[in-house]
């Protein structure tokens, strides 16, 4: 399993985040061809106490590399990509990652 992973720090208006990202980039990139399944999570606190670094995390997963690379060169994988940069570029962080 190959996983694309996105990790949100807290936007300044999250009502208006979880409008944009659950009804309009969630579906968006829920029709990448190759995607098997999206798993998100929005964090609720540290172990440590206190506020999570991060707001929101979407694990996105593919059955190999190469299905992931496919999915994101595709049409809906290039309209998820650039919806992302417009809405939450600056809270992004996107990491790749294969099953041990």
């Amino acid at each position: 399993m190959a996983k694309l992973i996105a990790l949100y720090k807290h936007p300044e208006n999250k009502e208006a985040f979880d409008d944009h990202y659950f009804n309009v980039h969630g579906p968006l990139t829920a029709k990448i061809p190759g995607l098997r399944e999206m798993k998100v999570t929005k964090f609720s606190g540290s172990p440590m106490g206190g506020e999570s670094k991060y707001y929101l995390m979407c694990e996105m997963i593919y059955d190999d590399m190469e299905s992931m690379q496919h999915g994101m060169r595709s049409a809906e994988g290039k309209a998820s990509g650039k919806d992302l940069m417009g809405f939450a570029g600056n809270l992004v962080t996107l990491m790749i990652g294969e099953d041990a």
